[in-house]
């Protein structure tokens, strides 16, 4: 039986639609005589006008130009920038922050129903403040010099002189002031001991980013823990990130005297300064990393500790090196783990496995992974660190089916 035609739709086209539910990657779902449009800046069940502004086999994309049935949570946006022709950085700013949280929660239960097979529901903790939580940030100059971000799915370059979610410490509004060189990458940060940086680079190639303000090296401190984290080494972005994911790594992982952890993808050593207490001198950590800048940082941050070994390389290769590990801890890129990984995990048979992901979408493909090898999903937590943006950030720990 034939399915019924769907409409073609045009880039300019305005369509009157009601508004489904959220999707990820920020958008919302809406219909048009059977075409599947993904809206942004809509909320669910309100009545809008979409501009269609891509057209695609299976998929249409739009933007909302007018709201004829608001939702209860639709609020004005706390930044002027915050709009369909603005900065594409904050795609939530119009919800409310309690139905932000919503939101992301429905993103995670219908990635894990469609991805994993399995039904979750977690409500996503609010941690801090949505404005002026943000201590990173990649910023892009103009042809002009002027300092700003790229509109949604875009290069086009939009002059920001303000923005909210950065930390007040940074002075954003006095870097944007200032200029720049045209067609620049503009990376900042700021650690929590109060040291800006500064590289820049062609934002037309991949060339290498260059130091151009503040020391190659900064200093955070996390709990009586403190890091040295060079510029090109990566870092939580929200000030309280470390510490949130910490305690909850840490609620999570069971440790003991004498445990043996891995620590993949572990970048300077957040969560093996954290474990260390608790392992005591009798335990052991291996960190696996793949960025050579971070492993450095790591090594100076634990050059008095036998009991760590930091190795540089791909996850994929070297975990293929262990025949064995009591915790497991692994905090992947956006892409998550994947197949070959999660398939030595399940050789080296940990105890419990902490995963932490930034992706919804990549942490249910692996959790379909570790089913499938025998572990089990035993608790999951889920946090704001992305306030007024539709990331998340979640924390899963799992635990083999069977007890031998």
């Amino acid at each position: 039986m034939s399915s019924l035609p769907r409409t073609t739709l045009e880039v300019g086209q305005k369509v009157r639609v009601t508004i489904e539910k959220v999707a990820h990657g920020g958008h919302f779902i809406a219909r048009h005589e059977g075409a599947v449009i993904f809206v942004r800046h809509a909320i669910p069940s309100e009545e809008v006008i979409v501009e269609i502004t891509s057209v695609g086999s299976s998929f249409n994309r739009g933007d909302v130009v007018e709201v004829i049935s608001p939702s209860d949570d639709r609020v004005s946006a706390p930044c002027r920038y915050a709009h369909r022709s603005g900065c594409g950085g904050c795609d939530f700013q119009h919800v409310s922050l309690e139905r932000q949280r919503t939101l992301k929660s429905d993103v995670i239960t219908e990635q894990f129903s469609r991805i994993a097979k399995m039904e979750l529901r977690v409500a996503v903790e609010e941690v801090s403040a949505p404005l002026g939580w943000r201590t990173r940030c990649s910023a892009v100059s103009n042809k002009k010099g002027e300092l700003g971000f790229y509109q949604a799915r875009s290069h086009k370059v939009i002059p920001v002189d303000d923005c909210r979610i950065l930390v007040p410490e940074m002075k954003y509004s006095e870097l944007a002031r200032r200029g720049f060189k045209g067609d620049q990458r503009v990376e900042i940060t700021i650690s929590s001991t109060g040291e800006r940086n500064i590289a820049t680079g062609n934002a037309r190639d991949e060339a290498p980013m260059r130091l151009t303000e503040g020391p190659e090296v900064s200093y955070y401190k996390v709990g009586e823990n403190e890091f040295e984290v060079s510029q090109k080494s990566f870092w939580q972005s929200h000030k309280d990130a470390p510490r949130v994911l910490s305690e909850c790594v840490l609620a999570f992982a069971g440790l003991r005297e004498g445990d043996h952890v891995l620590d993949l993808y572990g970048g300077v050593g957040l969560f093996t300064a954290a474990v260390l207490p608790l392992i005591g001198e009798a335990g052991s950590v291996d960190i696996v990393e793949g960025s050579k800048s971070a492993t450095a940082d790591a090594r100076r941050n634990f050059q008095d500790r036998t009991n760590v070994n930091v190795i540089t390389g791909d996850v994929e290769k070297i975990i293929t090196r262990f025949s064995h590990a009591d915790v497991v801890i692994l905090d992947p890129p956006r892409e998550g783990a994947g197949k070959e990984v999660v398939e030595n995990l399940s050789r080296i048979a940990a105890r419990a496995i902490i995963y932490v992901a930034c992706d919804p979408a990549a942490l249910a493909r692996d959790t379909g992974y570790l089913l499938a090898q025998g572990y089990k999903l035993a608790e999951v937590r889920a946090f704001d660190l992305f306030p007024m943006t539709h990331h998340i950030e979640c924390v899963a720990k799992f635990v083999p089916s069977k007890v031998s």
